[in-house]
């Protein structure tokens, strides 16, 4: 694999959910390949969305240190802010494939970055969205993955 790869909160969710082991060590194999190639992309959205279901949502959950040790990890990844621009792609994202608002700006965020690939298990697989492709992790593994 050797395209930049936008990281959806699900997966470093699941990274992280121990009462799904499958997915996550899928996501641990991804996010290990990602940090290794320095490939791995995302936005503040998905580390807020992150940190609210693992300290939240999750059960078990993890503590707010072990929730912000890992953000403060994957600051690294240089994370895309909202601005209007992103807003005003979302919305035609949103308009054009009927996706919920999250995530149109997921694909949106994906898009501004350049981003080769978008993994995530909310959208179809494989599915081309001006130049992004959607990779389901749990379908496909990173090696196959062309630059």
């Amino acid at each position: 694999m050797t395209g930049i790869c936008f990281v959806d909160t699900n997966i470093l969710v699941y990274f992280r959910d121990a009462s799904e082991p499958e997915k996550q060590a899928r996501s641990g194999k991804w996010l290990a390949e990602l940090w290794r190639l320095r490939k791995g992309q995302l936005s503040f959205q998905v580390l807020n969305e992150y940190y609210v279901t693992v300290t939240q949502k999750l059960n078990p959950g993890l503590d707010s240190m072990e929730a912000r040790a890992d953000i403060r990890n994957l600051i690294a990844w240089q994370p895309i802010s909202i601005n209007q621009g992103l807003i005003e792609s979302a919305w035609i994202i949103q308009d054009q494939y009927q996706f919920s608002w999250w995530d149109s700006l997921i694909v949106s965020a994906a898009q501004q970055v350049n981003s080769n690939y978008l993994l995530t298990e909310d959208l179809q697989h494989e599915q081309q969205l001006g130049g992004v492709t959607i990779i389901n992790p749990f379908i496909q593994g990173p090696v196959v993955l062309p630059g």
